[in-house]
């Protein structure tokens, strides 16, 4: 007990039993091993909002004690959070105080658009919602704009290295072998955390913030927001 005292476990919850005196008793295992978990009465009172059931993965932290009556090793739970969602929302925090204490957030950094750009460099799917809910408004609102797409990817693994390499080589057109743009829109439809989740990598935060070129975050719906929301000089929900 001493030894290990407090750590966090992840697991599926099995064997969920509910006392009269409001304990919980419970089983965290996963494909190889498992330990008994004991949630006291005040802490199971604070899970609202959680769907603590049997077959839900979740992540707990407490302290790992021995139980002498039987020589079990067990955990006293203190925190329950559910898997992934609770670890990518740490996550999320710990990067945005990091980027914040850097002033890579300053509002004195923030670029204003130009009025009347000619020439709007898109890093976005070639294939999702988002390109095409934005160019029928922008053609609707004003024709004659030049629009470049640079596809990539959005969504899954590698993604925000796509994104990040996109919006530095709209920076350098000559790479590219283009004309300059005037502004950059990196945008993608609304989603959940983890759909999301390439958008809050260090890396694109870091792209938009040296990005030459003035950077519009149009990432997600009116509720999402995303660590390249707040690198770039404007953000602009979709739809």
């Amino acid at each position: 007990e001493s030894g290990l005292g407090d750590v966090w476990v992840e697991g599926e919850v099995s064997n969920l039993r509910r006392q009269a005196s409001g304990h919980v008793y419970f089983t965290l295992k996963d494909s190889s091993s498992q330990l008994a978990c004991v949630l006291f009465a005040g802490q199971a009172a604070q899970l609202r909002g959680i769907n603590f059931a049997d077959g839900v993965q979740v992540q707990i932290f407490g302290q790992i004690t021995v139980y002498e009556a039987r020589g079990n090793y067990q955990i006293i739970v203190r925190k329950v959070q559910e898997r992934g969602l609770g670890a990518l929302q740490a996550k999320f925090e710990e990067l945005k105080r990091m980027l914040a204490a850097e002033g890579l957030f300053d509002a004195g950094r923030k670029r204003v658009l130009p009025k009347f750009p000619r020439r709007i460099g898109v890093v976005t799917s070639p294939t999702g919602a988002a390109v095409r809910d934005f160019l029928h408004v922008l053609h609707r609102r004003q024709r004659g704009i030049v629009v470049v797409i640079f596809p990539v990817r959005v969504q899954g693994k590698g993604a925000a290295a796509e994104i990040a390499g996109a919006i530095r080589d709209f920076g350098d057109p000559g790479r590219l072998g283009i004309e300059p743009v005037d502004v950059i829109v990196v945008t993608r439809g609304g989603g959940s955390l983890e759909d999301l989740w390439e958008f809050n990598e260090e890396s694109v935060a870091r792209a938009i913030a040296a990005s030459p070129v003035p950077v519009v975050s149009a990432v997600g719906h009116e509720i999402d927001f995303t660590i390249s929301d707040f690198a770039a000089d404007v953000r602009a929900p979709t739809p």
